[in-house]
């Protein structure tokens, strides 16, 4: 008889539930998260066994990784899209483990995208960037209060980060306290923008480009990193059947649900790709300043709303660019973008 199974995964262990085709339990157990004794415990099963869930929490590389390497089908569940069975008056992990299974057994799972394990690494290299970015950001401007505050005067961003000259320091002198705190902060911004540097150089020479990534670089705003981020997050385009499909999965349409043009609430915005969703934003920003067509576009949404609705809409159309590029394989054409 066929036979389906849930993985409630934790930090440091998992319950697991099997059913059969009739959603009859068969089996339960919570194990420690070792790649070992589950497959030790799946093992009796293995030869009926249709399909594996698994949960798409921070930590399920090692599993769905283990699963696949033993023969199993594995499936990742899209969490942020499953609701709980609603006929539930108490629910607990081994509920949450056997509602997986009956979803896959009822061919109603929402999953997620299994990205290929060789490509991961090159992928969180550019996460840790984009961390290592937001320290770095969160520490300038800090730095730029702390000299405002003392001394009536706003230094920017790249005086901050120069690297050949310490233009910081003259703004302390005289207050030994505000001299330390200066340095501290230099010298900490300095250390991570080197980093940054050296994280960028390690991922331009270890990854493989594919013909999306030149096709990426002729869209306005995208450049080397941003070209990357977008090619390793997006995975295969052939994933996404429709354009509109891509650009709800890189977060840039909008979730408010209306009825009779009235607002009924709100759908989950964090439902899709965060790191594509900061790529477009940046890749909007960079297009609004230095291209002229991208600045045209926004300037005449921004006559008809406020900033950020302009900005969000030149970022759903850097999305959408993105997809037709990779999907044709074709560079990016203005004329289709900015027509309207």
């Amino acid at each position: 008889m066929e036979l389906y199974t849930g993985f409630d995964l934790h930090a440091n262990n998992s319950y697991v539930g099997v059913i059969n085709a009739d959603g009859k339990r068969e089996a339960r157990k919570r194990l420690p998260n070792d790649i070992g004794q589950i497959l030790q415990f799946l093992e009796p099963y293995k030869a009926q066994m249709v399909g594996i869930v698994v949960e798409s929490t921070y930590n399920w590389y090692w599993l769905v990784d283990g699963l696949m390497e033993a023969g199993y089908q594995v499936h990742l569940a899209n969490t942020t899209a499953i609701q709980k069975y609603s006929g539930m008056k108490h629910s607990d992990d081994k509920d949450d483990a056997f509602w997986l299974a009956e979803m896959l057994r009822l061919k109603i799972l929402p999953t997620g995208h299994i990205y290929p394990k060789d490509e991961r690494p090159i992928r969180d290299l550019l996460r840790k960037r984009g961390h290592l970015v937001k320290l770095r950001t969160s520490l300038i401007l800090s730095l730029q209060n702390i000299i405002d505050r003392n001394c009536g005067t706003r230094i920017s961003v790249n005086d901050i980060k120069r690297l050949k000259e310490n233009k910081v320091t003259p703004y302390m002198e005289g207050n030994q306290d505000l001299e330390f705190v200066g340095q501290v902060s230099k010298d900490t911004i300095d250390f991570l923008s080197a980093k940054i540097r050296a994280l960028e150089s390690f991922v331009e020479d270890r990854a493989k480009l594919n013909d999306s990534y030149e096709n990426l670089l002729t869209i306005p705003g995208v450049g080397k990193i941003l070209g990357l981020t977008i090619m390793l997050e997006t995975g295969s385009i052939d994933r996404f059947e429709k354009v509109g499909n891509y650009a709800s999965y890189s977060r840039k349409v909008s979730t408010k649900w209306t009825s009779n043009e009235k607002k009924k609430g709100r759908g989950n915005k964090k439902n899709g790709n965060k790191y594509l969703a900061w790529a477009f934003s940046e890749a909007a920003e960079f297009a609004r300043r230095y291209d002229q067509q991208a600045r045209g576009y926004y300037n005449r949404k921004l006559q008809k709303t406020n900033f950020m609705v302009a900005h969000n809409a030149l970022a759903h159309k850097l999305a959408r660019a993105a997809y037709h590029v990779m999907k044709e394989q074709t560079p990016f054409i203005p004329a289709r973008l900015f027509a309207s």
